[in-house]
């Protein structure tokens, strides 16, 4: 996975560099089944284009959706998704297990 987030970093900063609003989701934590371990990230632009996996399915569409927002705003968002959460059922995660996901701006270097 390492060799991977390299390649994600380095994508990252060539899309900062191109000038694209661009804002990474990292997984911070999981318990019991989840798709993707700690540290997992996806890279997301303004457009909705993407790069990598936190999760997969529709957990991943709820937080490109939500990196979208931060692009917006500017404010990072820690994201809960698990089976005890009602919102886990929406957007796919019943497999049992819970992810917390944290999703930042990232911002052209002066």
């Amino acid at each position: 996975m390492a060799e991977n987030n390299n390649n994600l970093r380095l994508t990252a900063e060539q899309w900062v560099l191109e000038g694209r609003q661009v804002a990474i989701a990292t997984v911070v934590q999981t318990w019991g089944s989840s798709p993707r371990s700690a540290g997992s990230q996806l890279l997301i632009d303004s457009t909705g284009d993407f790069l990598g996996s936190v999760s997969g399915g529709c957990v991943e569409t709820a937080v490109i959706t939500e990196a979208l927002e931060v692009i917006k705003d500017g404010k990072p968002r820690l994201l809960d998704y698990g089976v005890s959460n009602e919102m886990a059922w929406e957007v796919g995660l019943a497999c049992g297990g819970h992810i917390h996901v944290y999703v930042e701006a990232l911002l052209e270097a002066n």
